[in-house]
């Protein structure tokens, strides 16, 4: 699971440097299926219950799941990008948000507490700890400052399966749920909303939405429960670092 999730970090990382205003965000998803395949992996999202691309690409208001295109992104949009792969039959799966040339303050910062929580979260993924412990710490923190979590789409466990028992909410009670042991593997995933949590999927079946139109962000990790504490197994590389 550290070899397919490395690659996830590796194209994630490319990607991020690739987004400008005026590119097409079928372009990024080109860019990685061949960088994935070229790795010797496969991407998990293509052909996933039906998803037709290898990448998710999420513009503003989209939350998750939507389709890259031959739609231009505009100075000032913010970028959901979601990736996973699969290699020797194991899953590595993480996203980032990122922005599009210069944007407002009020889209900057909702991508930096929305990062923020998702390492506040993985703070709390250690033996011993609750599940929902890994919940709270995302909400708590986003909503006193002014922003909702989304409820109708969660982390999860992943291993051999993208989507694994346990599921791992964005809210939650401290304390509760159950004890998280040395093994165990979660995509943490926090997404996060200017307006209301609310959500609506669109007519592709696919594309889930804000219900008032306003901006969410999402950053995911692929996190191993050991005895040394929570390993992000889809970090992004570091000055070119393999």
């Amino acid at each position: 699971m550290r070899r397919a999730g490395a690659i996830v970090g590796r194209v994630l990382k490319d990607l991020k440097t690739m987004v400008e205003p005026g590119m097409a965000t079928i372009d990024l998803d080109r860019y990685a299926e061949k960088t994935i395949r070229a790795a010797g992996a496969y991407p998990t999202f293509k052909g996933y219950h039906g998803f037709p691309y290898s990448l998710c690409i999420s513009v503003n208001e989209e939350i998750v799941h939507g389709f890259p295109s031959e739609r231009k992104l505009k100075e000032g949009d913010i970028l959901s990008i979601d990736c996973g792969a699969t290699l020797d039959g194991y899953v590595g799966d993480a996203a980032l948000t990122v922005p599009v040339g210069k944007v407002s303050e009020e889209k900057a910062k909702l991508i930096k507490v929305t990062e923020e929580s998702l390492h506040k979260a993985i703070e709390q993924a250690r033996i011993g700890n609750r599940l929902f412990d890994i919940s709270y710490a995302v909400q708590s923190y986003v909503e006193p400052l002014g922003y909702t979590v989304v409820r109708n789409y969660c982390g999860h466990g992943v291993g051999k399966e993208m989507h694994e028992e346990p599921q791992v909410p964005n809210y939650g009670r401290p304390g509760t749920g159950p004890k998280i042991r040395e093994g165990w593997v979660l995509a943490i995933e926090p997404m996060v909303n200017i307006g209301t949590y609310n959500t609506k999927t669109l007519k592709d079946g696919w594309t889930v939405v804000t219900a008032d139109g306003k901006p969410s962000a999402h950053f995911e990790h692929t996190i191993a429960i050991t005895a040394n504490g929570p390993e992000i197994l889809t970090a992004l590389p570091v000055n070119g670092s393999a």
